[in-house]
């Protein structure tokens, strides 16, 4: 074999390897995409469902759903480049918009099914917003 052949099936593995990496590593914004899912029924359950029973219950499947995704991601073989910046900066904007919505629904919105709908949908955002950024990117 020539050297150009040696080359060229050499590049060929290389760009093989490549684009298993970039397909494997989409998972982060398929796990985006759950958490901002799960936003749309955890928001309104928070600020809709009152009492002990409420908090009970939107907290255990609250950590149901986190252990299950952070489960989901230590098992994942690639990291996605940009993931700790994306995913971090994801979680942060998220909490803040959580914290926010819990704050003005429970204080100034009480039982208001419009306030909740639209918090879910502002607490969903970010990481839709990562989600969508990480596509494009892989």
């Amino acid at each position: 074999m020539s050297e150009r052949a040696a080359a060229a099936v050499a590049l060929s593995g290389v760009a093989r390897i490549e684009a298993q990496a970039r397909r494997r590593g989409r998972w982060h914004a398929g796990y985006l995409w759950a958490f901002a899912g799960w936003q749309l029924a955890l928001v309104p359950a928070v600020l809709l469902w009152h009492g002990p029973a409420g908090a009970l219950v939107c907290s255990l499947a609250n950590a149901l759903v986190v252990t299950g995704l952070s489960v989901f991601a230590t098992r994942q073989p690639v990291v996605p480049r940009g993931y700790a910046r994306r995913h971090l900066t994801a979680v942060g904007a998220w909490a803040a918009c959580y914290a926010a919505a819990l704050a003005a629904g429970l204080a100034v919105f009480p039982d208001s099914a419009g306030f909740a709908a639209a918090a879910a949908l502002v607490c969903a955002l970010p990481p839709a917003v990562a989600a969508r950024q990480g596509t494009r990117a892989a």
